[in-house]
């Protein structure tokens, strides 16, 4: 297998390769040649090895079609130490929980950090940590957060070998045990640092230094964002879990509602579809950052300042330039990288926008695509977070509640509607209390994080404030990992 930019760089490059490179060299982000074919013997295969294996075979089984230049022993050695009971909590990784008819709940959080990120994070952690000792090789990671990420990304690389850390975040945007579990982290592999901005100003950050090739090589700059590959690679596994779960037989369609800031969470959807999973929706949840469901509504991609994004109660989804969506308009457009390179390399810099309004291309894509989408804004929030606590029993997190919220606004008779999980409640409190007049339980493991003393720093958004910081660290062998 191997993968091209979505930009048009000429390089074809292997799953290892990329796996610590992160943005193509022209920006662009990676995708394999082609979406291997689940056939009809392949969806029974794949559910046999669920029920009577379990989740990490039934990952091997996926992620071996894309990744065939790691020996099959040792791939399904590092799966096999990554999704174990002790590490997320149950056996079956992802439970699936019925809500109410029609609709069902995967649960993404069960993991180190009460994030769905968690499920991917700690698969790269395994990963980068195998294949730099491979290569006897170290790596500096740089990473941008809205919430989530960071934390999942931190704990699963401290104390790996030959692996640094430097993670952005939105400088008091984030929830406060979200910023305890991050900045209380004391490894000295881990750098947190401050943005005096939004997230997207981090995000541009990251890709300002990704795109400096001499820093980059010079630095060995990775990524751990969701524009790495590998992560959407990992997702994948749980559309499938979750179908197999949802359904008896291997020809029956489910459709999946995704709390979606990043686009990167339903972008796993979208690859699952496209190998021949029976979706029948891929249904995007916005909060009022809502660029994308304004996409999937009227054909036009409109990014947003950082005056104009709002902070709300749903944090980790308040983003307004959704990277992984760069992937979903390649396949759009017929995979046509020159396409894509004036949309997203020179339009969105000169415009902040395009319209693929008229093509027929978008008059199609929710027929050839699946998708659909809705908007939830915080009185939505708290009456659906309200309302499935007092008829159902369930507490459920703000950004679950925005994918609840507009999944039940797309049910159909017949097919099973699965929200994928986002975190558990007590990443957000203060909006449960709101919501119950209750505060949410709390893994005894956290208790009084909020209190542990932090280590950040705290920076302007300027990309060489951070890359003059990173050379500061990486040059001080004292400090190295």
């Amino acid at each position: 297998m191997r993968y091209l930019s979505t930009r048009g760089h000429p390089e074809r490059r292997r799953f290892s390769d990329i796996l610590l490179e992160g943005l193509a060299p022209d920006g662009g982000l990676y995708l394999p040649e082609h979406y291997p074919r689940l056939e009809a013997a392949d969806l029974a295969r794949l559910r046999r090895t669920y029920h009577e294996q379990g989740y990490a075979e039934l990952a091997f089984q996926i992620l071996s079609l894309y990744i065939d230049d790691i020996p099959a022993d040792d791939l399904r050695a590092l799966l096999r130490r990554t999704y174990t009971a002790e590490v997320f909590g149950t056996g079956e990784i992802v439970p699936l929980r019925h809500v109410e008819d029609g609709l069902w709940l995967e649960g993404l959080s069960n993991g180190p950090t009460l994030a769905f990120k968690d499920m991917a994070m700690q698969l790269l952690g395994q990963l980068f940590e195998y294949e730099l000792a491979r290569r006897g090789e170290t790596l500096n990671i740089l990473g941008a957060t809205s919430g989530d990420t960071g934390s999942a990304a931190e704990y699963a690389m401290r104390g790996k070998r030959g692996i640094r850390v430097f993670m952005l975040s939105p400088h008091g945007r984030m929830s406060p045990f979200q910023q305890a579990q991050m900045y209380s982290l004391q490894d000295p592999n881990i750098h947190n640092i401050a943005i005096e901005g939004v997230f997207d100003d981090c995000q541009d950050i990251v890709k300002a230094v990704s795109a400096d090739l001499a820093f980059k090589r010079r630095w060995r700059i990775g990524t751990v964002n969701s524009i790495n590959w590998a992560r959407l690679l990992a997702q994948v596994v749980y559309y499938v879990a979750g179908w197999i779960q949802a359904t008896e037989h291997d020809d029956q369609r489910v459709s999946f509602a995704v709390p979606s800031g990043n686009f990167g969470n339903v972008c796993a959807g979208h690859i699952a579809r496209m190998m021949g999973l029976p979706i029948e929706r891929l249904v995007v949840a916005t909060n009022e950052n809502d660029v994308l469901d304004e996409f999937f509504r009227t054909g036009v991609y409109r990014v947003r300042g950082s005056a104009e994004t709002h902070e709300t109660s749903s944090p980790s989804m308040d983003i307004s330039k959704a990277s992984n969506f760069e992937r979903f308009v390649f396949d759009l457009l017929g995979r046509d990288a020159a396409a894509t390179q004036r949309l997203f390399g020179e339009a969105l810099a000169r415009q902040g926008r395009f319209d693929l309004s008229q093509p027929p291309a978008f008059a199609e894509a929710r027929a050839r695509y699946g998708f659909v989408s809705g908007r939830s804004t915080h009185a939505n929030r708290i009456a659906t977070i309200r309302d499935v606590w007092q008829r159902h029993g369930m507490l459920i997190d703000p950004h679950t509640a925005d994918g609840v919220k507009v999944a039940r606004e797309h049910l159909q008779p017949g097919v099973p509607m699965i929200v994928l999980e986002t975190a558990l409640p007590i990443k957000f409190a203060a909006t449960i209390v709101e919501a119950l007049g209750r505060e949410p339980e709390r893994p005894a493991r956290f208790a009084g994080i909020e209190d542990l003393p932090k280590r950040v720093q705290v920076m302007p958004a300027d990309a060489a404030r951070v890359k003059a910081y990173i050379e500061t660290v990486c040059s001080e062998g004292s400090r190295a990992p």
